[in-house]
């Protein structure tokens, strides 16, 4: 069926993605890009380390400037999706507008995970998410002399890095038993673990936050499970994300940890599909579980799988999972899913920060994870592409190189 009108609710890194991936693959009918933040859509990644820093503006952050958006024609509508009539294929937004489409795509994102403890709201606390979010931290990160962050994932340690960097007095608060637990090895967990303290930065593993204190409307400390209290003039959390459901759950669309969608992205209506961090999908990194991912690569890649189904040149979503995070000199890169894995093999030296891990499940290589070896990261994508060849054993021998490797190993 030839389609004439494609509508995309949500403008991050997904959304916009499809629009643009439309027009480059040729489509020539109308795209509707809704978002419901102010101003162009722009990259949220370097929010909590370069943005936070100074190092780039925010024109810099755009994926596109504005003239982009009326040579392709791509309608930038700011406004908020409320309602999806599925029987007429049409798009409600809270100005009570409403957008027609022959294929919509959720592309709604997720929101952070709240606090939900007292003093959560008081002056001083943040999450990370949207640039707003950003602009309000930013002159306050400069100033603040005692920082607490509550999380010690991506997210809460790259704002840690910053944080140490500006000079200040810096305390990560826990509930797990290392940093990026749900993410990373035990090996690599201890390099970072050494070089945030390195910097400064004291841990509190295994605690939870009872309340955060303040005066005067103004936070002052946060008091942990175990009645230590911290002070601090600044609390950034950042303790995990919700997918944006509620629209695709009021429209009858099948929920599973996220919007759930087949190997082709779509939903349990043919006229809907979903991506990014708010799809749930058969992942064949995970053993063809139904997982949903999180990460900027991953949202360009679903939103490419997309559009090319929609120009007609459908596939099943297959690319490989990657990730990165940058803190402090410290930039660590994974690709592939070590959910699982049961034996590891290390490369490089962590006193050098030039270290990587190669994660197995059953002698067969699920994951690779990178410090400061973009070599290891490359060659660790290629070979996750393909069958997997590499075994322990092979990875344990005298001088292994891994991107020598893959090299002589090609089909």
């Amino acid at each position: 069926m030839t389609l004439s009108s494609v509508v995309i609710v949500g403008a991050g890194q997904a959304g916009f993605q499809v629009a643009a991936s439309l027009r480059q693959g040729g489509f020539a009918g109308k795209i509707s890009l809704v978002g419901d933040e102010p101003g162009l859509p722009y990259q949220r990644p370097p929010l909590s380390k370069a943005y936070l820093l100074g190092k780039i503006k925010a024109e810099n952050l755009f994926f596109r400037p504005a003239a982009f958006f009326d040579e392709q024609q791509i309608d930038l509508i700011h406004d908020k999706a409320v309602l999806i009539d599925r029987q007429n294929q049409r798009v409600v937004l809270e100005s009570e507008k409403a957008l027609e489409y022959d294929h919509l795509v959720l592309a709604t994102g997720a929101h952070n995970r709240a606090l939900s403890i007292p003093g959560e709201h008081l002056e001083g606390v943040f999450g990370i998410k949207t640039l707003a979010d950003a602009d309000a931290l930013a002159p306050r990160a400069k100033a603040a002399r005692n920082v607490v962050v509550i999380g010690c994932g991506f997210i809460g340690l790259e704002f840690a890095a910053v944080a140490a960097a500006q000079e200040a007095s810096v305390q990560v608060i826990d509930r797990g038993e290392r940093l990026m637990a749900r993410a990373i090895s035990p090996q690599m967990s201890e390099l970072f673990l050494k070089a945030h303290e390195s910097w400064g930065v004291k841990f509190h593993f295994s605690q939870a936050v009872d309340q955060i204190i303040g005066e005067n409307g103004k936070v002052t400390g946060v008091e942990k499970a175990d009645g230590e209290v911290l002070p601090a003039d600044l609390v950034v959390y950042g303790i995990g994300v919700i997918p944006n459901i509620t629209l695709a759950t009021e429209a009858g669309l099948e929920i599973e940890n996220g919007i759930k969608v087949d190997a082709h992205l779509l939903t349990n209506d043919p006229h809907i599909s979903a991506i990014g961090d708010v799809a749930c999908f058969p992942c064949i990194h995970n053993q063809g579980e139904h997982t949903r991912i999180e990460s900027v690569p991953n949202a360009m890649d679903q939103a490419r799988a997309v559009s090319a189904r929609l120009l007609g040149k459908a596939t099943p979503f297959v690319s490989t999972p990657w990730f990165w995070t940058d803190q402090g000199n410290l930039k660590l890169q994974i690709v592939g899913l070590s959910t699982g894995y049961d034996s590891t093999v290390t490369l490089g030296s962590m006193e050098t920060d030039q270290f990587s891990v190669l994660c197995f499940r059953r002698d067969h290589l699920v994951a690779v994870e990178s410090c400061n070896r973009p070599g290891d990261h490359l060659a660790g994508k290629k070979l996750l592409s393909r069958p997997p060849e590499l075994t322990p054993r092979e990875a344990r021998k005298p001088d292994f190189d891994l991107k020598a490797w893959e090299v002589a190993h090609r089909s």
